[in-house]
């Protein structure tokens, strides 16, 4: 009883310890995490690629790479010239939205029966006396600029992983003269590198699928930067349960900028919403199966500790993450019992 009692206090203490390092050195793990993302999804492409009739096969693995490798760089390209592209329409079009915006208001106001109707004067009066607009601003560009430093600087990582990876078995075997203690370092590995892999393919996928079909809707209702909000739906789709509200929610607030009939807001709204819930609710778990076996409980719990800690790199990080540390525990006989909590039906 004292040894698990102590081994109990040994462990909340490191994780304390862990945790913490986590948290101060934010700027250092998040690239790296998100290289090795990045890494999963070139090897994920790359075996995807051999699996092709006919050219797969023959092609050299090198090759595969290189495809995988300008597949994904032409992805980002381009998701980056979207977000130029619509950042400078917007600025254009800012003038009309901000009537457009203040029309929707002074509606409200009459709905719910406001003594007075909102002017921008008075609504400036009444928000900027609450908005450091100047310390607004200037956290703004600081994040466009640390997102742009950090891309750089997980790319870089990315390609540094890429050529560890060959060398990596050799590094292994090396770890332990003890052959049954490399064989269980590499079994965990390849547990890992084949759930997350998977884990990641399939939701890339669904995410994908989402967001062709959210967009196809948006253009069908004329939603102005459709192509921008299809975009930003996929790569929400990556943060469980938040992700789908969000993904809904910031169309909808463009469409009541855009739309003075109320009409076809409801109706954007509940199309949306009935693909996020048919995708989430049917295909999701048809498509992903038990991929990661965490329970839901688990996944929302480490959806707020990985973003208190790294805020939305850690929202987007959360589910791989935990299923690493599930499957690390469950090889242990002390944790394993974490493990077991952790997990969807309590077999590992």
């Amino acid at each position: 009883m004292n040894s698990r009692f102590q081994s109990l206090v040994y462990g909340s203490v490191f994780a304390a310890i862990f945790g913490w390092v986590l948290y101060i050195g934010k700027a250092v793990w998040v690239p790296i995490f998100f290289g090795a993302v990045v890494v999963y999804v070139i090897v994920g492409v790359t075996d995807a690629l051999r699996r092709v009739p006919w050219a797969g096969p023959v092609l050299p693995l090198q090759i595969r790479y290189i495809l995988s490798i300008l597949f994904i760089g032409f992805a980002v390209l381009t998701i980056g010239r979207l977000v130029i592209a619509n950042k400078d329409q917007v600025i254009a079009l800012a003038p009309q939205y901000q009537e457009a915006l203040l029309a929707t208001i002074q509606k409200l106001a009459v709905v719910f029966k406001l003594e007075t109707e909102p002017t921008w004067t008075t609504l400036r009066q009444d928000m900027l006396a609450r908005i450091n607009l100047k310390a607004l601003l200037g956290s703004t560009l600081a994040s466009v600029s640390s997102i742009a430093v950090t891309l750089v600087v997980v790319l870089l990582y990315t390609v540094f992983l890429l050529v560890e990876q060959h060398s990596f078995g050799g590094k292994l075997a090396q770890l332990s003269s003890d052959p049954r203690s490399v064989a269980r370092i590499g079994s965990i590995i390849g547990a890992i590198n084949r759930r997350i892999g998977t884990y990641l393919a399939l939701k890339t996928m669904l995410s994908v699928l989402l967001g062709a079909v959210s967009w196809l809707i948006m253009l069908a209702f004329g939603l102005k930067f459709a192509a921008f909000w299809a975009v930003l739906i996929a790569l929400l789709n990556f943060v469980p349960y938040v992700g789908s509200a969000l993904g809904v929610l910031f169309p909808i607030i463009m469409a009541l900028v855009q739309f003075s009939d109320p009409a076809p807001i409801v109706w954007l709204l509940a199309a949306l919403v009935a693909v996020q819930f048919v995708i989430g609710n049917f295909l999701d778990p048809y498509v992903m199966g038990n991929s990661l076996n965490l329970s839901p409980f688990a996944i929302l719990v480490s959806l707020a500790a990985w973003s208190e800690l790294w805020g939305i790199a850690g929202a987007f990080l959360a589910v791989p993450i935990t299923a690493a540390v599930v499957i690390v525990l469950s090889e242990f006989a002390g944790s394993r019992p974490i493990a077991v909590l952790l997990s969807r039906n309590g077999r590992l």
